[in-house]
């Protein structure tokens, strides 16, 4: 009877697969982790085009600070996002200060970051992962 107990194979999958599942798990979840960190970053840098959209239609809106914070955060809705909008001057190719008059060209700058948080905490890895994007680009009625 010890024999063909020895020699049976029946329930092995089981006890292979019960020390196998926690592995998968692990990196199925890794994979979600990595995933929702991509799509975070593609809603920031997304909130960084749509703020620079309307901070270059013209002069008037490249310096409206608080509508260009605004259209930057109407893409990304509720993910604590900070819009920070500049711009800057070219004249020959050297930023110099802004003016009116000659042949300055005016440049707009956003600068979006966020704070990714994943849902579990893994031992050796924050928890709180910072994301940003800048996006640039030159005023186009001037």
């Amino acid at each position: 009877m010890m024999r063909r107990f020895s020699r049976s194979e029946r329930g092995t999958a089981l006890v292979e697969f019960a020390l196998v599942a926690p592995v998968l798990i692990f990196l199925m979840i890794g994979l979600i982790e990595v995933g929702r960190y991509m799509y975070f970053g593609i809603l920031v840098a997304h909130s960084a085009r749509a703020a620079l959209q309307y901070q270059t239609r013209n002069l008037t809106t490249v310096g409206d600070k608080t509508n260009t914070e605004n259209a930057g955060l109407q893409d990304a809705p509720n993910l604590g996002l900070t819009v920070t909008p500049t711009y800057f001057c070219s004249w020959n190719g050297a930023i110099v200060s802004c003016f009116s008059g000659g042949t300055v060209v005016y440049y707009a700058k956003v600068q979006v970051s966020g704070t990714f948080h994943s849902l579990l905490n893994y031992p050796g890895i924050p928890n709180a992962v910072p994301i940003s994007a800048t996006a640039v680009m030159r005023v186009t009625n001037q």
